[in-house]
């Protein structure tokens, strides 16, 4: 599931206010640094570090997504070499054991998975 995109509100105000301000004064300057063009360039460097932050999610996406492709085939090339192995030895071998299965002699069933059907009466 890819990961949500973000926008930022304070942003997009920030634009507004700076379409609002420009509106006053194309060179506004109300001192102690406070300027129009100091203004614009913060937007400018909040909206490079949003668009970084989407591109990164987007990447994540893209690598997470590899990783259970990858996990995917590892999950079935490890059954096939089980299985192999118990090809190989058979089921009820040390050797199938060793490899991470179950010897067949080994599993026990329950009496009710055994389809014993008991008397009403």
């Amino acid at each position: 599931m890819a990961r949500q995109r973000r926008t930022s509100p304070t942003v997009e105000n920030a634009l507004t206010r700076s379409a609002s301000l420009e509106s006053i004064d194309s060179a506004l300057d109300l001192g102690s640094g406070l300027t129009l063009t100091a203004y614009r360039s913060k937007i400018t460097d909040v909206q490079a570090k949003l668009t970084a932050y989407n591109a990164k999610l987007a990447e994540t996406d893209a690598l997470l997504n590899a990783l259970k492709a990858g996990e995917k085939e590892l999950n079935t090339l490890s059954a096939r070499m089980l299985a192999g192995v118990g090809v190989k030895y058979g089921k009820d071998s040390n050797e199938y054991e060793q490899a991470g299965g179950t010897r067949t002699s080994e599993i026990t069933r329950s009496p009710r998975s055994r389809g014993t059907i008991e008397p009403s009466g």
